[in-house]
């Protein structure tokens, strides 16, 4: 088995849209150790972050953080020791186009 340490996605989305992050290779398991959100704007925005099991349709099972307020001009730290399967998927949104998410972790092959 090999581990990678890395930066698994990055992403600043749309405002008001739905979007992946990150998605598991085939063959991988995935540690997430932390995702980091920035409000690039002065205003106070709002995020959402889901999981997606398998690739799994829309549900609100799925949410770990639903319109969760970001102060502006912040970043906000989540240390959250998360274990993905293969084609799991981590989905964001943002209320607007300034904020931006980052996810690390380590995948095993």
């Amino acid at each position: 088995m090999t581990d990678v340490i890395k930066v698994l996605g990055q992403v600043n989305p749309s405002a008001t849209t739905t979007t992946t992050l990150y998605t598991v290779p085939n063959l991988t398991q995935t540690t997430v150790s932390s995702l980091v959100i920035c409000n690039q704007n002065a205003l106070v925005g709002s995020f959402r972050v889901s999981i997606h099991v398998a690739g799994e349709s829309a549900d609100d099972k799925q949410f770990i953080f639903f319109n969760e307020a970001i102060a502006g001009s912040t970043t906000r730290t989540v240390v959250i020791g998360m274990c993905l399967s293969q084609t799991d998927v981590v989905k964001v949104y943002a209320s607007s186009g300034d904020i931006s998410f980052n996810l690390f972790g380590v995948e095993t092959t």
